[in-house]
């Protein structure tokens, strides 16, 4: 399971109903998820983003290219960290509204390709929570690692929320 049973033994303390943030979760790697690249999401990706190069379609041309298959877009590994039962739980372990969140900032760096039939392993590690404006701003940033099957580092992408309360 990639969230503990009880999220709750997760969630920040509240201090007249206003969410603090627990500082002590920086550094926290959660358990990995692991999540089948199914081909027909990768052609379904790459037409939604206007891929027309057939690496990202056609196995063919993709394995002619030295790929092992169909070939996922660039920013497709992050998708990949929505297949849990509740994509905010990071979010709100830290102590963030995440009806009230938004996603401010995203960097990726690419290392080993992402393929059709890969089974992608992402660990998640929250690297810093604060406040600014007197605690108005709460930012959560989160680094996630990806590797493939082969024990290959194919994504390092990090992303930034704010919370506006």
């Amino acid at each position: 399971m990639y969230w503990p049973v009880d999220p709750d033994t997760l969630r920040a303390a509240k201090i007249n109903g206003i969410g603090m943030l627990d500082k002590t979760l920086i550094g926290k790697s959660f358990p990995p998820l692991t999540v089948d690249v199914d081909k027909w999401q990768l052609k379904f990706f790459a037409k939604a983003v206007g891929e027309e190069n057939p690496i990202y379609f056609d196995e063919q041309t993709a394995v002619a290219e030295g790929y092992r298959s169909i070939l996922a877009p660039p920013t497709y590994g992050v998708t990949l960290g929505c297949a849990v039962p509740d994509p905010f739980a990071r979010a709100k372990a830290v102590g963030l509204d995440a009806t009230k969140i938004l996603h401010t900032a995203q960097s990726f760096e690419y290392f080993e390709p992402i393929c059709g039939g890969d089974q992608i392993t992402l660990v998640a590690t929250i690297t810093d929570v604060f406040e600014k404006r007197r605690g108005a701003f709460k930012f959560m940033v989160e680094e996630t690692v990806a590797t493939n099957q082969l024990g290959q580092l194919t994504t390092r992408f990090r992303q930034t929320v704010v919370e506006r309360t």
